[in-house]
């Protein structure tokens, strides 16, 4: 049986008065989003998480 891949990736908003956990949808990784509790813009990293570096 396959792991399925999470629908979204959990990111703490960077601005330290916020620090709001975000569950941000995989399709955003690469791209900029705002969070919705201070409007701060994040961007999310565009890694694919499974890759494991070659020992």
């Amino acid at each position: 049986m396959a792991d399925a891949k999470p629908a979204s990736i959990k990111i703490m908003c960077p601005n330290l008065r916020c620090r709001k956990v975000l569950a941000v949808p995989t399709v955003a990784r690469g791209k900029t989003v705002r969070c919705r509790a201070c409007a701060t813009h994040i961007r999310i990293p565009a890694g694919t998480g499974d890759s494991a570096p070659a020992a």
